[in-house]
C-alpha cells in the first residue's frame, strides 16, 4: 500500500504550533509518508519543525465545527499542540498521523529511505563483529573457539552467525544444548577478563520442566567453563519463586545435583509489563504541574522507576564483583535472556573494563551486547509512555540501561569518555530513528531485510569528526580501575536531562553544561599551544 493512500489532507495553512520551550507560531503543516513538517510563515522567520512520524506515541484531538486541536505526544516525551482551522482538516490530519505512525512493517520505515549527505551505503556498517571481538582477545584462544554453528540462524534465531564457545564442545553438542535452552540461546561467552582469565556467559533458561529434564551436553559445557577452579556462579535475574514457577511451564533453572560446582544466585529484576507501567507512571509524575512537592515526590516514589535503576546497578555490581574481586566465572540468564540478562552484562562490563568507557568502546559494547545479542528493539520500543494501545511486548529495558549509565556518568564524571548528550541521542534513536541500527528484533531479521546494505549505521555516524566532539566528555581521564557505583537511595537521582528535558529548568542546565564544555575545550587548546 502506498503511503499516499493514508494521507487525506496533505497540507494545511494557518496552523498554530505550540511546543515546549518555544513561543507559539503560525505556519503551514505538511504530512508525508514518514514526516510531519511545520514551516513558520511569519515574516522574517525561517523556523521549521520536522517530526519523524515514528516518534509519535499517541494522538489526541478536540474538534468543533470551525476548528480543531491535535495533541501529539511523542516517544521522546515532547508534547506538541496543533490548532487547525476546519474540523474536517483536523480530523483528516489526526487520522493520517495515527495511521502512518503505527505502520509496523520494518521494510517501510524511514531508515530504508534516508540518504544523508556525505554518506554512502557502501560505507562500513557497524563497529565490530564476533570474529573481530574474538581476535582481539588472544588470551582466550587456548580454551575458547569461534563457532559458526548458527551461520544460517537455524540453531538460535536471536544469536549472531558466529559465537564464542568452549574449545572442547563441538557443534553437534551445541545444537543439543540449544534445544535445552529457551529460544535456542545456549551459553556463550560475552566477556573475558584479561587479568584473571574468568568469563561472563549468558544464555536463556534451561528447559528442566516439572520432571527435572537433563541435558548432559549442557552440564558438560558449564563444567568445562570452570574446569580447574573451585566454582562458578549463576546469576538468575528472577526470584527463586519465579524460577520454580517457570518449571511448571517448561522452563526452570540449573539444579545443584547436576551442576554441583555452580552456585545459583537469584536477583529479582522486573521486566515486561511491570517495567513499562513504571515508566508510564514516572512520565505522568514528571508531567504533573502541581506545585505540591509532597504530591510530586509521592508520585515519583510510586512509579518505582528509581528502585528498578537501583536493582539493575546492584545486580550488575554483584556480577562484576564475582568476576573482578572474587575471580569466578559467571553465567547470567533470566527467562529468554534477551532483556535483563543483557542489561546487567552490559553494565558489569562498563564497571570493570576501561576499554568499554571510551566513546567508541561504549558504542561497540552496545552493538555487541544489545544489537547483535538479540534484544528485540522493534517489539520493546514500539510504544513509549503515552500510548493508549494495549500493552503487548513493550518494555523500556534499553532506556533503563541508559538511565543506569547516566547514574554512573554522574557518580564518576571523569571516568566515562562520552557525554550525557550521547545517552539522550541513543534514547531518542531507539524509539524513532533515521538509521537502521535499532531496526528489527534480531540479527536474523536485519539480515533478511538487508538492513546493512540498505540503511545507514547510527554508531558510525556518531563517531564522525563532526559529531564526535558533541558526544565526547571533555573531562574524561583514562582510569584503569573498576568503577563501583553507589546504589544507596540518596546516591541515585532522577535523570532530569531525559525525563524533564522539555522543561525550562533543564534547558537552563543544558546551556550551563554547554558553556562548561566550551571552556574546557578552550583550556585544552591553550595547553596544547
Amino acid at each position: 500500500m502506498e503511503f499516499s493512500e493514508h494521507i487525506k489532507t496533505a497540507n494545511v495553512e494557518d496552523v498554530v504550533l505550540q511546543q515546549p520551550l518555544q513561543p507559539p507560531c503560525k505556519g503551514t503543516l505538511c504530512i508525508t509518508g514518514h514526516h510531519l513538517l511545520f514551516s513558520d510563515r511569519e515574516e522574517g522567520s525561517r523556523r521549521q519543525v520536522l517530526l519523524l512520524l515514528r516518534n509519535v506515541d499517541a494522538v489526541e484531538k478536540r474538534a468543533t465545527e470551525s476548528s480543531g486541536t491535535i495533541f501529539i505526544k511523542c516517544k521522546d516525551l515532547r508534547v506538541l499542540q496543533l490548532d487547525i482551522p476546519g474540523m474536517e482538516q483536523c480530523l483528516n490530519i489526526a487520522q493520517s498521523i495515527e495511521t502512518l505512525s503505527c505502520l509496523n512493517c520494518a521494510a517501510e520505515m524511514y531508515p530504508f529511505f534516508y540518504r544523508p549527505p556525505n554518506a554512502s551505503l557502501q560505507d562500513q556498517w557497524g563497529l565490530s563483529t564476533p570474529e573481530r571481538h574474538y581476535n582481539e582477545m588472544e588470551g582466550l584462544h587456548e580454551k575458547w573457539r569461534l563457532s559458526t554453528v548458527n551461520q544460517d540462524y537455524s540453531v538460535c534465531p536471536s544469536y549472531p552467525p558466529a559465537v564464542i564457545v568452549p574449545k572442547t564442545i563441538g557443534d553437534d553438542a551445541l545444537k543439543k544444548v540449544a534445544k535445552f535452552r529457551q529460544g535456542g540461546r545456549f551459553p556463550i561467552l560475552c566477556y573475558y577478563h584479561r587479568k584473571n582469565g574468568k568469563v561472563i556467559l549468558r544464555s536463556g533458561q534451561p528447559s528442566t520442566g516439572a520432571n527435572w529434564k537433563r541435558c548432559i551436553e549442557d552440564e558438560l559445557l558449564l563444567h568445562t567453563v570452570i574446569e580447574g577452579s573451585d566454582k562458578g556462579f549463576i546469576i538468575d535475574t528472577r526470584s527463586a519463586q519465579q524460577a520454580q514457577q517457570a518449571r511448571m511451564t517448561g522452563g526452570g533453572f540449573e539444579s545443584k545435583s547436576c551442576y554441583n560446582n555452580w552456585k545459583r544466585l537469584h536477583r529479582h529484576m522486573e521486566r515486561g509489563k511491570t517495567l513499562q507501567e513504571s515508566l508510564i507512571k514516572l512520565v505522568e509524575a514528571c508531567g504533573d504541574k502541581s506545585p505540591n512537592m509532597d504530591r510530586w515526590l509521592s508520585k515519583l516514589e510510586n512509579s518505582k522507576w528509581l528502585s528498578h535503576v537501583q536493582t539493575a546497578l546492584s545486580t550488575a555490581g554483584l556480577l562484576a564483583e564475582c568476576v573482578e574481586r572474587d575471580g569466578h566465572s559467571v553465567l547470567v540468564h533470566g527467562s529468554e535472556g534477551t532483556d535483563s540478562t543483557l542489561l546487567i552484562s552490559t553494565l558489569a562490563q562498563l564497571i570493570m573494563d576501561p576499554s568499554c568507557r571510551t566513546l567508541e568502546g561504549f558504542l561497540t559494547l552496545l552493538e555487541r551486547e544489545f544489537v547483535q545479542a538479540g534484544h528485540p528493539f522493534q517489539q520493546r520500543c514500539s510504544h513509549s509512555a503515552f500510548s493508549h494501545a494495549r500493552l503487548q511486548q513493550e518494555c523500556p529495558v534499553f532506556l533503563l540501561l541508559l538511565d543506569c549509565v547516566w547514574q554512573l556518568w554522574r557518580q564518576f564524571p571523569l571516568a566515562l569518555g562520552f557525554s550525557e548528550a550521547l545517552l539522550l541521542r541513543l534514547a531518542t534513536e531507539a524509539y524513532a530513528s533515521d538509521y537502521g541500527t535499532f531496526l528489527c528484533n534480531s540479527d536474523m531479521e536485519r539480515c533478511a531485510l538487508q538492513v546493512k546494505d540498505k540503511t545507514h549505521c547510527l554508531f558510525r555516524t556518531l563517531l564522525k569528526p563532526s559529531e564526535r566532539e558533541q558526544y565526547s566528555n571533555p573531562l574524561y581521564k583514562h582510569n584503569q580501575l573498576a568503577i563501583w557505583p553507589s546504589v544507596h537511595p540518596q546516591s541515585l537521582q532522577l535523570w532530569r536531562g531525559y525525563f524533564l528535558r522539555w522543561t525550562q529548568q533543564t534547558r537552563h542546565l543544558e546551556l550551563v553544561q554547554e558553556e562548561i564544555r566550551n571552556m574546557v575545550s578552550e583550556w585544552g587548546k591553550l595547553e596544547l599551544s
